[in-house]
């Protein structure tokens, strides 16, 4: 039975709901309808607010330690959102700094994208350059405990909160990795983690290189700078686009990045329940490379804005993706104020490929499947003869030729297969593309 003052908060509760339902009511019956003896059903659940409004009471006076009614009230907010999916989520104001952070790329930390996953931390992937990629952390990897405070039980923003901290700091994360038997841990120091979205080198003359870290404000316009240096160093015959272990980021500069390497034509729509939910992007300008051969190398840590670009591409047939199946992050969260600087992150909406496709827990499938190998030379027969080890053999009358590209090559397949096998492919393609000239004479 209620005591009194119990029963002056449900009582509360449900007047509130009661208010609420009748606003709705009124709402709804303001706009015409062909019926208007049929009653119209009440939008709140009634009988389910009663049961909160019961609940929250017996936990307000009867949990162990007195808690404030307002933190309550908050973390029901939380757990309400941490029910509809992992990226779903309530920001304080803390968190919306978090969040910004994480758009321009300077924080203090261990380099990590993560997410939520049945009461654990998945990791996403580590980004380029951080404590976490440096000490081997991979996508996939579980985190079970932080500074031995187990992981269950945990919001994903109070993870990320215990994951930051002041540089120079240390943080212990004990993990969980698929193919391992048992968990282990791994020490890292925080750093003021200030990623760089772009960067660009020359892998072979005529060959590029373009790496994306993660989607920021401005990564389209680092990567059409990317291109601009590349061809500035002579005519650009193919381009490796790295989007492994990106994480993803803003939408619109997975737009932007698309539209770099592609003339006209849809880049990705979005669909969903809310009026503003449902957006086409499409290509405005032309083609910064002019339609030279590309690459795009993917993994299970491309997620998100990156899976976007890829699909795109793919889509188009403008690249060709090669690597493994890719995260499949394929929905679209929105900031939703609240009143007092706070507010929620919601998913509204799905993207879609060119082609209609749903990358949402299902990634993009490479074209060519080439899996993360190391790879070890054969030694050469030292005993094996060529032409040129015959006693009185004839001259090729040419100058000697060095191979310092063989030599490149053998150091790229041992260090990165996946980008070596990127590299032979493009230039296969131009191998076969080239004109064949007539002999002369």
């Amino acid at each position: 039975m209620l005591n009194t003052h119990q029963s002056i908060r449900v009582l509360a509760f449900t007047g509130l709901a009661l208010m609420l339902s009748a606003a709705s009511a009124t709402d709804t019956e303001a706009d015409p309808t062909p019926d208007t003896e049929q009653a119209l059903p009440a939008r709140l659940p009634l009988n389910e607010l009663r049961v909160f409004a019961e609940a929250f009471d017996r936990v307000s006076s009867a949990y162990v330690e007195e808690i404030d009614d307002r933190t309550l009230l908050e973390n029901a907010i939380k757990g309400m959102l941490s029910q509809l999916d992992p990226h779903s989520a309530y920001l304080d104001r803390d968190s919306f700094s978090d969040l910004q952070e994480d758009t321009t790329g300077n924080y203090g930390g261990v380099g990590l994208e993560v997410s939520m996953e049945d009461g654990f931390i998945r990791i996403i992937s580590p980004m380029d350059g951080t404590p976490a990629e440096k000490a081997g952390v991979k996508p996939g990897d579980l985190i079970v405990q932080l500074n031995d405070q187990p992981i269950k039980g945990m919001s994903l923003g109070d993870a990320i909160d215990a994951m930051r901290g002041e540089p120079g700091s240390t943080v212990r994360l004990t993990l969980i990795r698929e193919g391992t038997a048992k968990p282990f841990e791994v020490s890292l120091t925080r750093e003021i983690i200030a990623v760089a979205s772009v960067r660009q080198r020359v892998l072979d003359p005529g060959y590029g290189y373009i790496r994306i870290a993660q989607f920021q404000s401005n990564t389209g316009t680092e990567v059409e700078d990317a291109v601009t240096a590349l061809t500035a160093e002579g005519k650009l015959l193919g381009l490796v686009l790295d989007l492994r272990n990106n994480p993803g980021g803003i939408l619109q500069s997975a737009v932007a990045v698309s539209d770099v390497f592609i003339d006209d034509g849809l880049i990705v729509y979005t669909a969903g329940r809310l009026p503003n939910s449902d957006m086409r992007f499409s290509a405005s300008t032309p083609d910064a490379t002019n339609g030279t051969p590309i690459v795009v190398l993917v993994n299970e840590g491309t997620a998100s804005a990156s899976e976007i670009v890829a699909g795109a591409l793919q889509d188009h047939h403008r690249a060709i993706i090669m690597g493994v199946n890719t995260f499949g992050k394929g929905s679209v969260q929105t900031i939703l104020p609240l009143n007092n600087e706070k507010a929620i992150k919601l998913t509204t909406a799905l993207y879609y490929t060119p082609n209609g496709r749903s990358i949402q827990a299902e990634g993009i499938v490479p074209d060519i499947w080439v899996d993360r190998s190391t790879v070890t030379p054969e030694k050469q027969n030292q005993f094996s003869i060529k032409e040129k080890d015959l006693p009185g053999h004839l001259l090729n009358g040419e100058h000697p030729k060095t191979l310092p590209a063989e030599v490149y090559e053998m150091e790229l397949a041992t260090s990165d297969y996946q980008l070596h096998e990127a590299l032979v492919l493009l230039k296969g393609i131009n191998i076969l593309a080239a004109k064949v000239q007539p002999p002369q004479g």
